[in-house]
């Protein structure tokens, strides 16, 4: 049985050259089908991955959960997800991207179907774990596909158009959740108590076919395919390759994917560092926006829902022309990153400073924007720097390892968000308690300011 798991997820063998006219044709055809099908692909991940924050009022409401309760429910997922990429990121190093892709889609697709399916809270919170590791199959086979399709030259517009698929899949995740939980209700008169199961149950839906269409539509590396590899196409060739002429691509031994790119490099060290405290600023709002805006603000569960809009469309347009920048300054991320923390720092700072009413939300959202618009360029950054210090073979373990260290503060956040409004709130009230969380976010991002300064200086590796 595991021989045939291993062969079926096994890369796809490299075929004869094809004639040059024919790969000047394929090329570009084949650039946009890959960077087409992994934008999809990981944005229909965020429909399954980030949906309890919606309902996460809901399930206080009905299930009787308390905060901390629905604080462990996502750091579950954020610590499971932080696991499952780092070793995902390992195997999808050695497999075919296509299959890894798609098989991931369909078990978080699955495991979406059975959280809804139970109210015991301890089967929930071990399917929602299951389900982050299934996550963790959505990133690494993405980057490896980029990062075998696009030059090192192109990467900072290149991954950032493709990064904005997260931006995009967890704007739609918000609002697709809060709409089926509502017309389940107003339309289809669905009972309130488990009217919450449509946040669950219609992205499972879309996400089980889709992923059969990710299994068609994504291929392996252009070697696969009779083409050349991308640094040949682009002449975009390191200076050792350009000295020796050696341009043969190998995949690299788990050794070497482990300790030389990985724990052996001090500054994937300071990535994954950065990235735990970056995470932080990213999740506050993803996790307890709505349930702030709910509580806070008065706001009901579509209304709640924008502020996750808010913070993944203000990511956008900045990511991708930040990242354009950043080729323009000869791929100096690291400073431009460290550029962007300051504006976050100071809307954490402002956000307790709104009032507390209706007609002020207007700034809550603008404010989270600002979050948005800053805080995606710098994820982006650091996995691209990632790919910068290392190598295209081995930026799924990489990345997993940053991921992880990010995704162990998200979900260190989540819990302990969870747990101090539970106790401050009863004793200080609701605005002391969620201050302290704002508050907590903003030291968070002062923290992650400090190591991503270590990385001004950096640039690609010759």
């Amino acid at each position: 049985m595991a021989n045939v798991i291993s062969r079926w997820f096994a890369p796809e063998p490299h075929i004869p050259r094809l004639p040059e006219a024919e790969v000047n044709r394929q090329y570009p055809r084949l650039r946009w089908r890959v960077l087409e099908a992994t934008f999809v692909g990981y944005a229909l991940y965020y429909l399954v991955r980030n949906n309890i924050p919606v309902v996460g009022k809901d399930l206080q409401t009905h299930l009787g959960y308390t905060k901390e309760q629905i604080g462990l429910l996502t750091s579950v997922t954020g610590l499971s997800y932080g696991v499952g990429k780092f070793f995902m990121g390992a195997l999808s190093d050695r497999s075919n991207p296509r299959v890894f892709i798609a098989v991931g889609l369909l078990l978080t697709s699955i495991l979406n179907f059975m959280f809804a399916g139970t109210l015991n809270f301890e089967l929930q919170l071990f399917l929602w774990g299951l389900n982050g590791v299934a996550q963790g199959m959505g990133w690494p086979p993405c980057g490896r596909s980029m990062g075998h399709w696009f030059s090192e030259k192109e990467r900072g517009l290149t991954f950032s158009v493709w990064n904005t698929s997260h931006n995009f899949g967890g704007a739609i995740a918000g609002w697709l959740s809060a709409a089926a939980v509502h017309r389940a209700t107003d339309l289809f008169g669905a009972d309130p108590a488990t009217a919450w199961k449509a946040a669950f149950y219609v992205p499972a839906v879309i996400t089980f076919f889709m992923s059969f269409y990710l299994l068609f539509r994504l291929v392996d590396t252009p070697q696969s395919q009779g083409l050349p590899p991308i640094e040949e196409y682009k002449q975009d060739f390191t200076k050792q390759e350009k000295q020796t002429g050696d341009t043969h691509e190998r995949e690299l031994s788990f050794k070497e994917l482990f300790l030389d790119y990985v724990l052996f490099n001090k500054f994937v060290w300071i990535l994954a560092i950065a990235n735990f405290f970056a995470y932080v600023t990213r999740y506050a709002m993803v996790d307890w926006g709505p349930t702030y805006l709910r509580e806070m603000k008065g706001q009901n569960i579509e209304q709640s829902s924008k502020i996750i809009v808010a913070l993944e469309l203000g990511g956008i347009i900045p990511t991708i022309a930040l990242g354009y920048l950043s080729d323009k300054l000869g791929g100096r991320r690291g400073m431009v990153a460290v550029i962007c923390m300051i504006p976050i720092i100071v809307a954490f700072g402002l956000m307790p400073m709104v009032p507390n009413d209706k007609s002020k939300v207007w700034i809550d959202l603008m404010l989270v924007g600002i979050v948005g618009m800053m805080i995606y360029p710098i994820i982006n950054f650091i996995t691209i720097m990632a790919l910068d210090m290392t190598s295209k073979k081995a930026i799924g373990v990489a990345a997993g390892f940053i991921g992880l260290f990010g995704y162990v503060g998200k979900s260190a956040f989540a819990w302990a968000a969870g747990l101090a409004l539970d106790i401050l709130e009863p004793k200080y009230g609701k605005v002391v308690a969620w201050h302290g969380v704002l508050y907590t976010a903003m030291a968070s991002g002062i923290l992650a300011l400090l190591f991503l300064s270590l990385t001004w200086k950096q640039k690609p590796k010759a």
